[in-house]
């Protein structure tokens, strides 16, 4: 995975959780984990799961007896998932997408929220497609801007092994907040852009990120934010 988007360092992953999962990642989750339940797996991989926010709904909808095995390929960011907590236990893993630690067929469902499109070599990989049994095994993935292409995503699963049709739905939700300067913090400190911001300006986190909260002021008003905002949810089997 490219190592920007390892770059969940420093006060990223606080500020990730407080800013960024409300605005975008929850809602999602709500839907993801209904939709894995519905699935009634047995064993569960989540991949990039960042601060844990769809395993605290995959733990509240799937059954007690269910495995979760929840990975990240951020330190930083499953620290922040297991301070966080689950209702139950879960077991988190240092793991990169494209680089599973685990035997073929080892899961019956994979669920990805908001992490396919970092992947490097786009293209599902081989170990997803074997990373779970036959009857029949499913991936589920949401991708947001920068992968929203569906003819693109279905090839590209093809091209991973994936030899189902996919059922892709895109999904419209609401982004909140209380004010122009939550999605602000949220974007320009709380994800690997706040590294980006450094490199180029030292020294003018803050005084870019007002800027940023200026510009979202001046499309969506000085108060609370009410958008809409879609993502595409992707079901296949292998």
């Amino acid at each position: 995975m490219n190592l920007a988007d390892r770059g969940f360092t420093g006060s990223i992953p606080q500020l990730y959780e407080h800013y960024m999962v409300p605005l975008i990642f929850d809602p999602y989750a709500v839907d993801l984990a209904a939709r894995a339940a519905a699935l009634r797996p047995a064993s569960l991989l989540e991949i990039a799961a960042g601060t844990g926010v769809l395993t605290r709904h995959l733990v509240a909808q799937l059954p007690a007896e269910a495995s979760i095995i929840a990975s990240d390929v951020n330190a930083t960011m499953l620290d922040m998932a297991a301070t966080l907590g689950t209702s139950r236990p879960v077991e988190w893993r240092l793991a990169d997408a494209q680089d599973l630690p685990f035997d073929d067929e080892s899961f019956d469902l994979v669920v990805c929220q908001f992490g396919a499109m970092f992947f490097p070599d786009r293209p599902v990989t081989q170990a997803l497609a074997q990373a779970f049994p036959d009857d029949p095994p499913r991936f589920l993935a949401r991708t947001p801007h920068g992968y929203h292409d569906i003819d693109l995503l279905r090839s590209e699963l093809a091209a991973g092994g994936f030899e189902h049709p996919a059922d892709i739905v895109t999904l419209p939700m609401r982004a909140r907040a209380e004010s122009p300067s939550g999605p602000a913090l949220g974007y320009c400190q709380g994800t690997p852009l706040r590294n980006e911001i450094e490199a180029r300006a030292p020294g003018r986190l803050p005084e870019l990120t007002a800027h940023a909260a200026q510009a979202i002021s001046a499309r969506f008003g000085n108060g609370a934010i009410d958008t809409l905002i879609q993502a595409h949810v992707v079901i296949v089997g292998r």
